[in-house]
């Protein structure tokens, strides 16, 4: 007669940990059945110690930040066409395809759902963005590099980022085509408009 032994758990990378979170949180929010997400419930998905959660994200809303900017990051690319024109309208060409897509949109919307109440999880959520941030700095820093001059990010967050995520929220779909290129040409001015010094 054999005696059972009970499964081992197999240790996981830190990457493999944050991939199998990334990929619970989504599967979650897709449940028709109206799981609640919880860090608990995440954890049981993700077959991670739900300690290991709290001790890398802090909390639902740092984690959820954190799933949508992995997700953007790994879905829109910082492209290096040569101008700042073709660089965001290349980002923001990926940030329509993005939230065309179901899982784009329920992630969006999950964030703007998941205000943090305290300073401490307002501050971790702010730090997941600021990697966003940081991304389009960089395509602002490679057009002054060129010589070009680009608006603030203020500007760029204000006519070409808040319009894409505000349609993801309300579930709204861009037009068919040439989106990113109204988007852009709003921003900068039109194709053949120089931004002035």
């Amino acid at each position: 007669m054999t005696s059972k032994q009970p499964a081992q758990r197999l240790r996981k990378s830190p990457g493999q940990v944050r991939s199998a979170v990334h990929q619970a949180v989504i599967d979650l929010l897709s449940d028709p059945g109206g799981t609640d997400l919880t860090i608990p419930a995440v954890a049981q998905r993700a077959g991670v110690n739900h300690t290991s959660i709290y001790r890398r994200w802090g909390g639902r809303e740092a984690l959820l930040a954190d799933a949508v900017v992995t997700r953007l990051e790994r879905d829109s690319p910082l492209a290096d066409t040569g101008t700042l024109r073709g660089d965001l309208r290349a980002w923001a060409e990926a940030g329509v395809a993005s939230i065309r897509t179901p899982e784009g949109r329920l992630l969006i919307r999950a964030v703007a759902l998941s205000m943090p109440g305290s300073a401490t999880a307002q501050g971790k959520r702010a730090q997941q963005f600021e990697r966003r941030m940081a991304a389009i700095e960089r395509i602002r820093d490679r057009a002054t590099a060129r010589g070009e001059v680009p608006p603030p990010l203020d500007q760029i967050l204000d006519q070409l980022v808040a319009p894409l995520y505000l349609r993801a929220i309300f579930g709204i779909e861009p037009p068919a085509s040439g989106y990113p290129d109204l988007l852009v040409d709003r921003l900068l001015g039109g194709p053949d408009t120089p931004r002035p010094s």
